[in-house]
């Protein structure tokens, strides 16, 4: 397929440990102008490029050591940023508990909608476009809460999935506890875990109803009842919208990773990047210090390496938010790694190319097609 909008303009967001980095290309993706930091030596977890208004609006989700949380907006592609005064996303006064960290910003399907996930584990709501959002209490008071337990990195929702047809649906993930679904708008939540394996628990307790650590979920909006998973231990797919899930780990070298993604215009086709290198698979780097990307054109069926361009050897990881696609004619594919990297696909991972080297520790990467008609 062929990429006829040559005017177009990408988008890359970078977010790391020590601020973000905003990459702008043309349709071609072949030369970049990379500006930063953005938001110095602020942790940047969560980035949206929102490109549903008349201009693009960009949202970052950054903490300060000193300031705390914020959400930070831009109109104009970076050049000028925007914020809540006192943060757009905090607790309300009569909850005992403070927002850490912002992981997740995610479009909503009605406008103006932009959902928030936080460290401890809660989801905000905003209506105006992410300038101020509001907790969902009935899943900060679900009674699961108190069972939630911290991964690795924190308790956090890292995953929002809104349904892109129905506005009162939205998938969750929280490491660890697991998918939880509300189809009313807020008013209830379900888990959503039926066959998912929780490896961690004794033998005969492994599929619990929630308590799962999922990594990433990740669906196309055209096709929203299949859905894909990253466990901590297993990938699985679901054809029922969440309610049950099926392993399709089969033909990877481990089950272990982060990120899992969905090409924009294929539903079928899907991306993983496993982690397992190091004595009994332990290492969270990949198998045998060779990176590559995983790829199934059939839905988790079968898979195959790609690795062209990237490192031979490198002891590297990927987070969950660290990998992404665009949405041009011919797909991009982006992949940030703990050490800096930012390795570039514009052939759907069939070739890649180092972007940027040496920033700090990735967190998230965002990209979008920018038409050229609202670019700033």
């Amino acid at each position: 397929m062929t990429d006829t909008r040559t005017d177009d303009e990408t988008v890359l967001l970078v977010g790391t440990r020590k601020g973000l980095w905003i990459g702008r290309s043309d349709a071609a993706r072949q030369d970049w102008d990379l500006t930063g930091p953005h938001h110095d030596m602020e942790e940047v977890y969560s980035c949206l490029v929102d490109t549903r208004g008349e201009r693009p609006r960009l949202l970052v989700g950054a903490s300060s050591s000193w300031v705390g949380p914020q959400v930070r907006r831009s109109d104009d592609l970076g050049a000028t940023w925007a914020e809540t005064p006192g943060g757009a996303v905090r607790f309300p006064d009569d909850v005992d508990a403070s927002v850490e960290r912002v992981w997740q910003l995610a479009a909503g399907s009605a406008p103006g909608v932009v959902w928030a996930g936080t460290e401890p584990g809660a989801v905000f709501r905003s209506t105006d476009g992410g300038e101020s959002f509001a907790l969902e209490r009935a899943l900060w008071e679900h009674p699961h809460r108190s069972s939630w337990g911290a991964g690795y990195g924190g308790q956090a929702f890292h995953t929002l999935l809104p349904h892109p047809d129905d506005p009162s649906s939205l998938m969750a993930a929280i490491s660890t506890g697991g998918v939880y679904r509300t189809d009313d708008d807020g008013a209830s939540w379900a888990p959503s875990n039926q066959g998912v394996r929780a490896d961690f628990l004794p033998e005969g307790q492994q599929y619990p109803a929630y308590g799962q650590c999922v990594h990433k979920v990740a669906r196309h909006p055209a096709r929203p009842d299949r859905v894909f998973l990253q466990n901590h231990g297993g990938v699985y797919r679901s054809d029922d919208g969440g309610a049950s899930w099926t392993s399709i780990a089969a033909g990877l070298p481990t089950d272990f990773g982060f990120p899992v993604v969905v090409h924009p215009h294929e539903p079928d086709t899907v991306f993983v990047f496993p982690l397992g290198g190091g004595e009994e698979g332990m290492g969270r780097y990949a198998p045998d210090a060779r990176p590559l990307v995983w790829r199934s054109r059939d839905a988790g069926g079968t898979w195959e390496p790609l690795g062209q361009g990237l490192p031979e050897r490198a002891y590297v990881g990927v987070m969950r938010d660290a990998m992404c696609t665009d949405d041009h004619d011919v797909a991009g594919l982006y992949v940030g790694t703990r050490a800096g990297s930012v390795w570039a696909s514009v052939d759907g991972g069939g070739s890649w190319t180092t972007l940027v080297s040496d920033l700090p520790d990735v967190l998230v990467v965002r990209a979008a097609r920018i038409p050229a008609a609202v670019s700033p």
